[in-house]
């Protein structure tokens, strides 16, 4: 090969030269008269090979490929095109696995897999390169992942590659779930590979992530009778599934091959069986775990603690929950809500709750604001509102700064005990503690007060609302309007509903719909029936509620007309009438003679599927008393078709 040579340059020229992905090694052989020209003898470069002789990925190669994919500013595929050109030997597989491994983007990963068969048609990717794109797939976000892998198993099939044991053990990784593990263990055989430990490790795992635990186990009995073992980590979360699933001998099983022969319980393996013997009332056997993992020298954290009292509770040991507890916060283990919730359901189910003492002098160094709240919330929700008042009083002593969360469920245990004035009490003075009382706490108050129709403390609480803050909201304002309506102070809810008009608030449908109930049930229909149009000229649609209510009010006062007229608009509006609102016109037809009305009625109420109950049947049993002037037990209702009995 002959290469024309230069002796003189007049100027330098600066030019982009392409870049050749193969540099070329050649020895001079003659150099003409002239010198001009020379002739050379090209070796032609090869891949070093290991021992075994499989080439040696070119470093450099991969480098600069990753390179050229990762930052050419266009378009990558055509610059890798044209650098590879002029590569030889071309691109081996090897290559492209550990180019695809550089590649953080799955996209990108893909695109270069199915980009390598056009350098070369030669090029053939064989079990690690595709392993190597199944991994990088099983670790994105794609949406498209699930299909992309399929597709490329139905390549490999058609190409006829055969994956490699690490392929199926990335697959059961990937796919996870029953119907594609039985696929894995499918190309196994297909593929005449054998399963090893980690192939068994990964299925194991596979159908617990599956919730399949019968299945999980039989894989580890397979893998067993290989002479293959779990780790650790392995073992306890096919420990824990049994457990959880109450596959109570084979757990036992579990545990006992650990201790035997295989690998030595952890703190986690002790915790599982602690729980399971605790949820089969086998306190003595729970206790017996607990003490051997103390021996074992496990870490008590607490969790260990935690399950430890649950299961000892379980059997309604008291004393030995307290115990444990009191040995929990000697160690430095500090109890959390779960904890005390424990310990208060087993004192309170056993009638000690004098123990709470107890257990709060052996924490108080644990006992944070947030502590006492979940306290007081806690007994006031078991129904120990006596308790949860003397506890919170005990916080109040302790703490100069109060926690609103307890202060609230304080006032909710007062306030649904009927505890008015200790609820009223407390309101006027959480600002001592620097919390500041907001609407919500005086609307709970309010509430109680008109379901006990203490009006006078009602009337006095809003005008303090009024004058101190904080500002009523429509909750405050819907409830004072109810309130007022249920103890028949008329005028007092319309002036509570006019404040409302006024105020930034304005009247929604259940504002409505209390003035509406407190005017037509004390008697002020006409009232009632104009603030019902006045709701819709204002945009508000009628609910059920409100229907229901004018039907009940005009069918007490023997206007059935307009009960029903009422009735037929709320079917015209879409409004669908419920087992109340049936109820009710069935009462008021059946009062007032109409039973062939009331009969029609009770059919269309079967036509839309509601279910009748005891006030229904109440009011068709006066129908067919009525109809036949004698009333049969146990016989069948000739207009309902349903067996009723008399009611006592």
């Amino acid at each position: 090969m002959k290469y024309p040579y230069r002796r003189h340059c007049h100027r330098v020229i600066t030019i982009n030269r392409r870049q050749y992905a193969t540099k070329y090694i050649a020895k001079i052989t003659s150099t003409s008269p002239s010198g001009r020209s020379v002739s050379a003898e090209v070796s032609l470069p090869t891949v070093p090979a290991d021992s075994r002789g499989y080439p040696i990925p070119r470093h450099h190669l991969i480098c600069k490929v990753t390179h050229i994919l990762t930052k050419s500013p266009s378009d990558p595929f055509s610059d890798l095109s044209q650098y590879l050109s002029s590569l030889s030997p071309t691109l081996t597989t090897a290559e492209a696995s550990l180019i695809l491994k550089s590649l953080n983007c799955p996209s990108l990963a893909l695109k270069f897999f199915q980009f390598c068969p056009s350098l070369s048609h030669n090029f053939r990717h064989d079990p690690f390169t595709y392993s190597r794109l199944f991994l990088i797939l099983s670790k994105s976000l794609r949406p498209d992942r699930f299909d992309t892998v399929r597709s490329l198993l139905q390549d490999m099939e058609k190409s006829g590659t055969r994956g490699n044991i690490s392929t199926v053990n990335i697959l059961i990784g990937f796919f996870g779930n029953a119907e594609y593990l039985d696929t894995c263990l499918r190309l196994v055989k297909k593929w005449e590979l054998k399963m090893n430990a980690y192939t068994y490790k990964c299925l194991v795992q596979a159908y617990l992530r599956s919730h399949d635990s019968g299945k999980a186990f039989s894989v580890y009995v397979e893998m067993k009778k290989k002479g293959y073992k779990l780790d650790v980590f392995g073992y306890n979360m096919l420990l824990n599934a049994l457990a959880k699933d109450q596959k109570v001998d084979q757990a036992y099983m579990v545990f006992e091959d650990m201790k035997r022969k295989y690998c030595d319980p952890d703190e986690y393996t002790y915790t599982i069986m602690i729980r399971l013997t605790g949820k089969l009332g086998r306190c003595d056997e729970s206790l017996k775990y607990f003490d051997e993992m103390i021996s074992k020298g496990c870490s008590l954290n607490l969790i260990a603690y935690n399950t430890v009292i649950e299961a000892v509770a379980n059997g309604r040991m008291v004393d030995k929950v307290i115990s444990l507890f009191c040995k929990m916060v000697e160690n430095g283990c500090r109890p959390n809500e779960f904890t005390y919730s424990v310990i208060l359901n087993v004192l309170a189910a056993e009638g000690r709750l004098n123990k709470l003492d107890e257990v709060i002098e052996v924490s108080k160094k644990y006992m944070s604001k947030s502590i006492y709240a979940y306290l007081v919330r806690t007994l006031s929700q078991l129904g120990h509102s006596s308790e949860a008042h003397r506890l919170f009083c005990n916080m109040w002593n302790f703490h100069d700064k109060g926690d609103k969360d307890a202060y609230m469920s304080m006032l909710e245990s007062l306030c649904s005990a009927g505890k008015t004035t200790e609820a009223l009490d407390l309101l006027s003075k959480i600002h001592e503690k620097g919390v500041n009382t907001d609407t919500v706490m005086y609307n709970t108050v309010f509430s109680t007060l008109g379901r006990l129709k203490q009006i006078s403390h009602l009337h006095d609480l809003y005008e303090k609302m009024k004058q101190h803050g904080p500002s009523p909201d429509i909750f405050t304002y819907n409830i004072l309007i109810s309130s007022f309506g249920r103890a028949g102070k008329v005028d007092e809810a319309i002036k509570i509903f006019e404040e409302l008009e006024k105020s930034d608030c304005k009247p929604d449908i259940v504002s409505y719909n209390s003035l509406i109930n407190c005017l037509g049930k004390n008697g002020n229909l006409d009232e009632a029936h104009m603030r019902f149009k006045e709701m819709q000229e204002k945009g508000l649609n009628p609910d059920v509620v409100t229907y229901s209510t004018l039907i009940e009010c005009f069918g007490k006062t023997d206007k059935v007309e307009m009960a029903c007229t009422l009735f037929d608009e709320m079917l015209a509006e879409g409004c669908y009438p419920n087992i109340v609102t049936y109820n009710i016109l069935l009462d008021c037809l059946e009062r007032s003679g109409r039973t062939a009305e009331a009969v029609d009625l009770y059919t269309k109420l079967k036509q839309q599927g509601l279910t009748p109950d005891s006030i229904t049947y109440r009011v068709l049993e006066r129908l067919q008393s009525g109809s036949q002037k004698k009333f049969k037990v146990r016989r069948q209702n000739p207009i309902t078709g349903w067996i009723v009995s008399p009611l006592r």
